[in-house]
């Protein structure tokens, strides 16, 4: 009996305990639950920093390496043997076209032209005193057509030795300037020696490669930025006047020329240029941050800010600049969107935006 009486105890005390451990719960949750979401449940917004979707001029650019070379380049050779009988040139002096810059000796040549000058003569004379007698009919025309026959062959070896003779006297086919003779007065050089280099330096050919995908963007008169390691701070200006109408089969690339203008000829041909080439201008781009973008796999997101709410929006992205990119499609200009504290929001979230100089607690 005694038994049976403190089982029936130890069942009450359980129970009663265990009553008084649902009722203390029940009766604390109340309060963290109202808590947790504010006055009346609304879920408390997440504090961000903002912008706008502005417009601004975008630019698509390319850059290359190239090499300079002189818009015209030129060794200067005789065409005959001979010895020199003068220079007329200075080294490294700026010579005009058509200047005189090298004399070879020409006294056997003029001997011979002087020559053939004399038969000349004496052949208009033979020729003029036999139209005179054919038009009496003193010889026959055979006659008369060999007296012209004679005349016309003094005429060709006169052109002949004339044109030898002026082989003699080497000219600047165009301005440049005149590099390092490697002759002397009185040297006997043989056709197609190496005298002197000539090049036109003024204005710089810039030869430069860009990839294939470029191609339908290229055109002539675009505008190039050249820079040289020897003028490191200085951006030399030019355009672009041929492209090359075939691609490199290896290196899928396309050559294009262009022109740098060179005052004071300070550039020189044969240096190395680091190439700044604009394909095409977009004066009303949609522009943000590049920190406001959210990527999720290969796709592209941004949070606008609607009615108090972040709202994720997929978008479109084309040309970056150091800290700004394009928005292509997804975005309007002058749109709120969250640029820092975006990390913790979800679509719907509500928001508040904080000063410019307050940081999101979120990063």
């Amino acid at each position: 009996m005694k038994k049976l009486f403190l089982l029936v105890l130890a069942v009450a005390v359980l129970g009663g305990a265990g009553y008084y451990w649902r009722y203390s719960t029940s009766t604390s949750a109340a309060p963290k639950a109202a808590g947790a979401g504010g006055a009346g449940g609304a879920p408390r917004s997440m504090p961000v920093k903002a912008g706008v979707v502005k417009t601004g001029r975008i630019a698509e650019e390319v850059n290359a390496v190239g090499s300079l070379l002189a818009n015209e380049s030129v060794m200067i050779r005789p065409e005959l043997d001979g010895r020199i009988a003068g220079i007329h040139f200075s080294e490294g002096q700026l010579v005009r076209k058509g200047e005189k810059l090298v004399s070879l000796d020409a006294s056997e040549i003029e001997a011979q032209l002087a020559a053939v000058n004399a038969a000349l003569s004496l052949n208009r004379s033979r020729m003029k005193r036999a139209e005179e007698l054919h038009s009496k009919n003193f010889i026959s025309a055979q006659a008369l057509d060999e007296a012209r026959e004679n005349l016309n062959q003094s005429l060709a070896r006169q052109d002949e030795i004339q044109a030898r003779l002026d082989k003699m006297t080497i000219k600047a086919p165009f301005e440049g300037v005149a590099g390092l003779r490697q002759v002397s007065p009185g040297a006997y050089v043989k056709a197609g020696q190496d005298i002197a280099r000539l090049e036109g330096i003024g204005t710089l050919k810039l030869d430069f490669r860009v990839p294939e995908l470029y191609l339908g963007q290229l055109r002539p008169q675009q505008e190039v930025q050249a820079r040289v390691d020897a003028f490191a701070d200085e951006v030399f200006g030019g355009a672009i006047y041929a492209i090359e109408p075939a691609v490199d089969e290896q290196t899928r690339t396309v050559l294009l020329r262009a022109r740098i203008p060179n005052p004071g000829v300070r550039l020189k041909p044969g240096m190395f240029a680091r190439v700044h080439l604009v394909l095409s201008i977009r004066e009303n781009a949609l522009l943000i941050p590049e920190q406001a973008l959210v990527p999720r796999g290969t796709e592209r997101y941004v949070y606008r800010v609607a009615d108090g709410k972040a709202v994720l929006a997929k978008v479109e992205t084309g040309l970056r600049r150091p800290g700004e990119i394009e928005i292509t499609k997804g975005l309007t200009a002058g749109e709120t969107i969250v640029i820092d504290g975006q990390l913790k929001l979800q679509d719907g979230s509500p928001v508040s935006i904080l000063p410019e100089d307050t940081p999101a607690r979120s990063k």
